[in-house]
């Protein structure tokens, strides 16, 4: 790919590599935008199948960010670090201390936090080298949770929205992915009464939900053409796409994975179809709302953090009702708000302020 390419056309400031021989580290930091703040984003880990598609990962990844930061009124950036490795077979302390130490040489213009493969234990090991980072068990902890409250709050306003009730009871609700989102999400779900058809890429994960919960399993490749109501994807990017839309037999796709399209016109085919999309990173803005609160002048309050995350089921109705009185897809409309205001702040840079 052309990076410098990509980056001017999607905006973004700063792409680092960073590699440590001793550990084996290999990993990406992407920055798109600091205007709001310092760019605040997860580190991913995950074995990529080669340094393109992680690098466009940390790129799509980053911008999705600062978009999610901006909808969700916070006054941080967006950026996103990616791990190329196996989350279940390669973490080590020297390799998590090595990111630290790079993530530090960054000077703060990168706060890092957990994302899929990467979990709260990570963290404390990567905080002894940096203060640059967040979801401390201590403070804030596992964002899973909050994502997963946040996800199911836009889930009862696209519901809403398309049956006039925005109770779940009773509707067939398709999970893809059962990590610690998916888990929690189905959590929500069984106890309002959904019914739950779910799906992972590994075993372990399925038996577990179907043992706790009443969820009929099916494999992976299944999911999409599953008789149900909504489809939750709560796993990796990109699976909104030519093979997997006309598939789909849900009204409503609603879950916390993030840049779920493959590309726009995607998000425009979903909109003809008539299917209501939740765009991704309004309705998973959870975690990050979660993790922000940390930097609350007086410190991390649950009740405070979740009340916020609470208000996702606001923004995605307030979206769904754009994309409606302009007929636009629910992604532009989501896409303009997120524009709107960084530029609207970003005009305050011309203030200048004495040192």
């Amino acid at each position: 790919m052309n990076v410098f390419e990509y980056m001017e056309k999607h905006g973004h400031e700063q792409l680092t590599f960073f590699h440590d021989r001793v550990s084996g580290l290999k990993a990406i930091v992407a920055i798109h935008d600091t205007t709001l703040g310092p760019a605040l984003g997860g580190c991913r880990m995950w074995n990529y199948a080669g340094e393109d598609e992680a690098i466009t990962d940390a790129l799509r990844l980053s911008k999705g960010m600062s978009y999610k930061n901006s909808a969700m009124g916070l006054n941080l950036g967006g950026g996103k670090a990616v791990i190329i490795g196996d989350p279940r077979k390669d973490k080590t302390e020297e390799l998590f201390r090595a990111f630290g130490k790079f993530v530090e040489t960054l000077g703060g213009r990168y706060i890092t936090a957990e994302d899929v493969g990467v979990g709260t234990a990570e963290m404390v090991v990567v905080q002894q080298e940096t203060s640059h980072v967040a979801g401390l068990p201590e403070k804030s902890g596992d964002p899973s949770p909050a994502t997963a409250f946040g996800v199911y709050r836009g889930m009862q306003a696209c519901a809403k929205a398309v049956w006039g009730s925005e109770s779940l009871r009773g509707k067939v609700v398709a999970v893809q992915g059962l990590g610690h989102v998916g888990y929690h999400l189905c959590r929500h779900l069984h106890d309002e009464g959904a019914r739950l058809i779910v799906s992972d890429i590994f075993p372990d994960r399925v038996e577990s939900v179907v043992q706790e919960f009443p969820a009929m399993a099916v494999k992976p490749e299944a999911i999409y053409a599953v008789e149900a109501d909504i489809f939750a994807p709560c796993a990796l990017g990109a699976i909104l796409n030519d093979g997997t839309i006309p598939q789909l037999k849900a009204r409503i796709v609603a879950g916390s994975a993030n840049n779920q399209l493959q590309e726009p016109r995607h998000g425009d085919r979903l909109h003809e179809l008539g299917i209501l999309y939740a765009p991704d990173f309004v309705i998973n803005g959870g975690g990050v709302v979660n993790v922000a609160h940390e930097f609350a002048p007086a410190g991390y309050n649950r009740d405070r953090a979740y009340a916020q995350v609470a208000t996702i089921y606001d923004k995605v109705a307030r979206i769904i009702e754009i994309s409606r009185a302009e007929g636009v897809p629910t992604y532009r409309a989501a896409d303009l708000l997120a524009e709107e205001r960084i530029e609207r702040l970003g005009r305050l840079n011309r203030i200048c302020l004495p040192r």
